[in-house]
């Protein structure tokens, strides 16, 4: 499985191997993907604990973005993401249904290994766990969300007349800490006349449609690859590409 392989091959130029992945707690590695092991005692440490598998197109845009990347060294993301997209959607049904095989088991990996971690605890430790597994996916969700947009290259969001003076205006700023010359960018901002303004309100506009046009275009490679849970519901409702 060429996954399988680019994945560990990439563990070993780390200098990484399977056995000394575990040599710590002499647990095993389940999944290749998955990358945990099962310690024999409980830990508060929640790296530790089995980590949901990536989706079939996730594993697929995974695999194929350095090769891309290796091709077109000067495409922006945006772009590679649209060629693995339409990679993935000429992709025999035989070749997308191993990707799907390997999810599946892999997600019967993770499923027996988070059983098999539950079954060492304790009921206190069971409800501390769970309790620390919520608070960590909570503040983690939003991170692994954007993280997983910029894979798939969703468009940077517009930006408003003050952000685009701000990211023009700050290096040039004189003062010498962060704070110092945001202040005094801001002061300018206010300081600036109507016409001057203008001309960045203008910027701004030309900003958004940028953006509304990038997204219209994104948000069809999402459903064409199945990922309608990334279209915004206004889109989905009438067509509109107004953000909620």
């Amino acid at each position: 499985m060429a996954l399988l392989r680019g994945m560990w091959g990439a563990l070993r130029a780390l200098g990484r191997s399977r056995a000394e992945m575990c040599a710590d707690c002499g647990g095993r590695l389940p999944s290749p993907f998955s990358l945990f092991c099962i310690p024999k005692c409980f830990s508060s440490n929640l790296g530790n604990y089995p980590k949901k598998p990536m989706s079939s197109y996730l594993r697929f845009s995974t695999e194929q973005l350095p090769r891309f990347k290796a091709k077109h060294p000067d495409a922006k993301l945006s772009e590679l993401v649209r060629k693995i997209a339409a990679m993935w959607r000429e992709l025999p049904d035989e070749e997308k249904k191993a990707y799907e095989a390997d999810f599946k088991a892999d997600w019967k990996a993770y499923k027996e290994a988070m059983d098999k971690f539950k079954e060492q605890l304790t009921p206190s430790q069971l409800v501390s766990f769970e309790k620390e597994v919520r608070q960590k996916r909570l503040k983690k969700k939003a991170l692994i969300k954007r993280r997983e947009l910029i894979l798939l290259g969703k468009p940077k969001r517009p930006r408003s007349a003050y952000n685009i003076y701000v990211s023009e205006c700050f290096q040039e700023a004189k003062d010498e800490s962060a704070q110092g010359k945001l202040r005094t960018v801001n002061q300018a901002w206010k300081n600036l006349s109507s016409d001057e303004k203008q001309a960045y309100i203008q910027l701004a506009k030309d900003d958004r449609i940028r953006y509304d046009n990038e997204m219209k275009s994104w948000e069809e490679q999402m459903a064409e690859v199945g990922r309608s849970d990334l279209i915004r519901r206004s889109v989905k409702r009438s067509g509109d590409i107004t953000e909620n």
